[in-house]
């Protein structure tokens, strides 16, 4: 059965914008799995651990044929070809891949809980977000993406980011 996953991805260290798009080629390239939609890419202030570069955020929508946890153990081993280590909490990386949306699914297991606990709370996952699913509603909160994001009180900075000046 054919499912909607929508992951956000983020890089804030290295050329940061070639790291999105070479993490995009990886995803793209996992059987079962297609990249149908791409937000634009977004200059997002750090949250949490806050003295480390400014993040790149986007968010894609894939359609795949894996379940919620085969998608996620993808999505690491990309984030580890990468040279993603998990060494910090909320630190630098050179690329985060995270499992925002999973169809409608509701889980929560010790690897992966859906939808994703902080959507409604993340400006970096919101805009890029509502950019391309901005009717999609939130299957625990019940209201559309636009509206989290309308409602969101996070005042970190979230700027559309230039390509002609990617790294």
């Amino acid at each position: 059965m054919v499912s909607m996953a929508y992951i956000g991805l983020g890089s804030n260290l290295g050329k940061r914008f070639k790291n999105l798009k070479k993490s995009i080629k990886l995803l793209e390239s996992v059987d079962s799995l297609k990249v149908r939609n791409k937000s634009s890419v977004y200059l997002t202030e750090p949250v949490g651990y806050e003295r480390q570069p400014w993040f790149l955020n986007m968010v894609i929508e894939v359609e795949t044929d894996l379940l919620p946890l085969e998608l996620l153990n993808r999505m690491l081993k990309i984030e580890k070809k990468m040279g993603r280590e998990k060494a910090k909490d909320k630190g630098p990386r050179e690329i985060d891949l995270d499992l925002l949306l999973y169809d409608d699914k509701v889980m929560e297991t010790e690897e992966l809980t859906l939808p994703h606990p902080q959507i409604h709370k993340r400006g970096f996952v919101l805009v890029p977000l509502a950019e391309i699913a901005k009717d999609k509603i939130h299957p625990l909160l019940g209201k559309k993406v636009s509206i989290l994001l309308r409602e969101l009180k996070d005042e970190k900075k979230v700027e559309p980011y230039k390509e002609k000046n990617h790294e």
